[in-house]
């Protein structure tokens, strides 16, 4: 329990100077502190910081503004343009789930048919009543 209290110390004190294979270069136990206090030292600035605060309305295609505008129009009219082309494309030639098509070329063939042979094309009776069991008039 000691030795976890002493690293939670180490690393609130500060980081641990390693050395390879994770071996410290001091003598064991001791601790050196920081020469500037973590997350202090200067660093570059990101790239996509520097291009926003050069160029205001950076979308992130080139550091130059110029560029940057034609290349994201380029890219948004091409992708939109094809997504909306090949869309249509997809939903045109997608199979007739709903059999709506195979329906209305059926009825078709039956009107036909009933014409041909003099029927009338809707039946009153769709079933034929003396195939059905009613119940006897009371």
């Amino acid at each position: 329990m000691a030795a976890l209290g002493r690293a939670l110390r180490a690393l609130r004190v500060g980081a641990l100077r390693v050395g390879t294979r994770g071996r410290s270069l001091g003598p064991a136990g001791a601790l050196t502190a920081p020469p500037v206090p973590l997350g202090a030292e200067p660093h570059e600035e990101e790239p996509m910081a520097a291009a926003q605060r050069k160029n205001p309305d950076f979308h992130g295609f080139s550091a130059d503004p110029e560029a940057d505008v034609l290349n994201m129009r380029a890219v948004f009219f091409s992708g939109v343009s094809i997504a909306i082309v090949l869309g249509t494309v997809f939903l045109h030639y997608l199979p007739d789930y709903g059999l709506r098509q195979w329906a209305r070329r059926e009825a078709e063939l039956q009107i036909r048919d009933r014409e041909s042979r003099g029927v009338p094309l809707l039946d009153p009776n769709y079933y034929d009543p003396a195939r059905l069991p009613l119940p006897p008039p009371e």
